[in-house]
């Protein structure tokens, strides 16, 4: 599905004006070395207040081809490098993840870093249960922000809404002070994102942030970019960018390289972009990108978006909108009902 060029272009103009004022890198030298101690720019994050890094170190890479003591090297590495968001979910590779993050936030670290981790239970005892196994995994008494993960069915939004719901418990933790920010995410299809901030406002109930992808290629394809960022914008929430390079599918198009997938996400009006680092070389790449950031031209935006055409057709290369590839909870419905793992 192709959207209007009018919204494309308003969102990109408002992008321009976002990120020439959303950087804050007056302390970060051009071309600094990511071995040493360094910033990263960061933004605002929607109408909290709270400044983050402007990428963020996803959680699920961080349990699956490293050992525990290369997870814990590379996130400590990553903060002291200036990246300041941590993403998580209770599900990443069987708490794997969580508890990985949760060694290596200890000896100060905790207190440098903005913690968001994501829970699947539709119920409230659910999500009551997954949220603190994951605080415990974390070795945290408080979450900076905690999201319900992959709103990819059309029932999501009344399931999390409903009486003995998912908001009961993520709204019943922050009055208890476990929880600061609350957001949801996912993956599949922009109208399920959209029904879920109507059925939000249906309940008088605002999000602190909302996570999805934004890339070259979704920019074509059933677009969250064209159909949800500008509603997020007006409602100044949170902008979480994820699946910036399809985790590798957008790649193996031939068509783009990393820096070009993470520069364009990053020239758009998101708070933080996530990408999945699994390596020191990864994350030197995209302390680079990020430190040398200039947003995309407008001609830079359209060659690119010539260049990626034809590759998006029918969502080929964004398995994740069109096959149930990373589907987590439909591979496994029964974390939508359990407490614990």
């Amino acid at each position: 599905m192709v959207h209007s060029s009018s919204r494309r272009e308003f969102v990109w103009t408002l992008a321009g004006a976002t990120a020439a004022v959303a950087c804050h890198d007056s302390a970060a030298p051009p071309r600094a070395p990511s071995s040493a101690a360094g910033t990263v720019p960061t933004r605002q994050l929607g109408k909290t207040g709270v400044q983050v890094s402007m990428i963020g170190l996803g959680g699920s890479h961080i349990g699956k081809k490293l050992s525990e003591q290369e997870s814990l090297q590379l996130i400590r590495r990553a903060i002291d490098n200036g990246v300041t968001f941590l993403d998580n979910c209770w599900d990443y590779n069987g708490g794997q993840s969580e508890l990985r993050m949760g060694k290596a936030l200890r000896d100060g670290y905790r207190e440098r870093v903005f913690l968001m981790t994501k829970i699947d239970g539709r119920t409230r005892d659910a999500a009551a249960g997954q949220l603190q196994q994951s605080l415990s995994r974390l070795q945290t008494d408080r979450l900076d922000l905690v999201q319900v993960h992959e709103v990819i069915r059309p029932d999501d939004p009344q399931r999390c809404f409903a009486p003995g719901g998912t908001m009961e418990a993520l709204i019943d933790a922050k009055q208890r002070g476990q929880v600061r920010f609350i957001g949801f995410t996912g993956h599949k299809d922009p109208q399920i994102h959209l029904a879920m901030l109507a059925e939000a406002d249906r309940h008088g109930f605002e999000f602190d942030t909302v996570q999805m992808p934004l890339n070259v290629m979704d920019a074509h394809y059933n677009s969250f970019e064209a159909n949800v960022l500008p509603v997020l914008l007006q409602k100044r929430i949170g902008v979480l960018g994820m699946k910036s390079m399809g985790s590798g599918d957008i790649l193996d198009s031939k068509v783009v390289q990393p820096a070009e997938c993470l520069r364009y996400a990053l020239s758009l009006p998101t708070s933080v972009v996530i990408s999945g680092i699994d390596s020191e070389r990864v994350l030197d790449e995209n302390l680079q990108t990020a430190r040398n950031f200039a947003p995309l031209s407008s001609e830079e935006r359209s060659a690119l978006l010539a260049r990626t055409e034809a590759a998006s057709r029918e969502g080929k290369h964004e398995l994740f909108k069109t096959s149930h590839k990373y589907d987590g909870t439909i591979q496994n419905p029964k974390w939508l009902e359990q407490a614990a793992m």
